[in-house]
């Protein structure tokens, strides 16, 4: 946890002192052109690499009936045999995180005497978990008015409901106060439980810090140290149609969330994170489950070779005929010239 949090500090100094020295076109622009460069050449790469990796049996994570016998009710969802089954399956999993809606904490206890492991309801951590990706799935739409111009309805009506809280100006978001908590409570649950302090890597940690400043950062920049709109706007435009504008006018904030902002994209193809688009490439969620209909033959297994009962007759026909065994076809005699 240490050395990913001075990881994140270290890199929220690097913003905030390149700003100070006048590094502002290579951290408001360069660094992120790059990292953009990468998240996508990293992202596609990873994606390719996954549908490479063969998969010669069918291996969905089931919890219901396979469909079987006719007077046998089976699970379409639990246990999907067909592509539309799947198809149900794979949204109910992106949308609404169906199978951590169901994850379970196990305690061990004691009842009369004897230690016993017991199983409880955990519906906290998909709330949160919940809380949190539709929060930074909302902020993201909401900085697509960065890049396009002029900004669709569909935006301005998304940034208009999740700001219908008016509280003085500038407006206030939802989903700012929403994904602070979200990553809190996910930060809080690893530090507060001593088992998943003990499996939790530097990696683990450092992708939450990196969001709580990311988040952190761009709070601030809108609530306290506020920046120039129009010309963040410029330059954010700029990025996008490859044609820069110097940032010299913006803030330090602002490049200290660029800069937060343009780690996590180098970092992202190459981290956990990446069950964004994993999700959609795990063999045991998008195969169907029809191992009773259709047999699944691993291509990789080397072509048998069947020693027939002909050729271990040819092999072996005098020794069976000297040991009075019946064969199929006597042997040759012999016959003297």
């Amino acid at each position: 946890m240490t050395i990913a949090f001075a990881a994140t500090l270290l890199i929220l100094f690097i913003g905030w002192a390149g700003s100070a020295l006048g590094l502002q076109y290579l951290l408001g622009v360069i660094l992120p052109l790059v990292a953009g460069a990468v998240f996508i050449i990293g992202f596609i790469w990873k994606i390719i690499c996954w549908a490479k990796s063969p998969v010669p049996f069918a291996i969905p994570t089931v919890a219901g009936q396979q469909r079987s016998h006719d007077w046998i009710k089976p699970n379409r969802l639990e246990c999907p045999w067909t592509t539309p089954a799947v198809v149900a399956r794979m949204f109910l999993e992106v949308f609404a995180f169906r199978s951590l809606f169901r994850n379970t904490r196990a305690e061990r206890t004691t009842i009369d005497g004897t230690p016993r492991v017991t199983y409880f309801s955990n519906k906290w951590l998909w709330l949160f978990a919940l809380l949190f990706h539709y929060s930074m799935l909302i902020i993201i739409i909401r900085h697509a008015r960065f890049f396009l111009d002029p900004v669709p309805v569909c935006i301005s009506a998304l940034e208009f409901v999740d700001g219908v809280f008016q509280i003085g100006a500038p407006r206030f978001y939802l989903t700012d106060a929403f994904i602070l908590a979200g990553l809190g409570f996910l930060l809080l649950r690893r530090v507060c439980s001593e088992r998943l302090r003990y499996i939790s890597l530097p990696a683990d940690w450092f992708a939450l810090f990196l969001l709580i400043a990311i988040a952190g950062s761009g709070i601030c920049m809108r609530y306290v140290s506020k920046v120039d709109i129009n010309l963040a706007k410029d330059v954010i435009m700029g990025l996008a149609t490859l044609s820069p504008v110097d940032p010299s006018g913006l803030g330090a904030m602002f490049f200290i969330h660029v800069t937060l902002v343009s780690a996590l994209l180098i970092y992202f193809p190459f981290s956990k994170l990446m069950h964004m688009g994993g999700v959609f490439m795990t063999p045991t969620r998008n195969m169907k489950c029809n191992t009773r209909e259709e047999r699944h033959v691993n291509p990789w297994n080397p072509a048998p070779h069947f020693h027939t009962y002909a050729e271990y007759e040819d092999d072996y026909r005098e020794a069976m005929v000297e040991a009075g065994l019946p064969v199929d076809k006597m042997p040759e005699t012999k016959t003297e010239a």
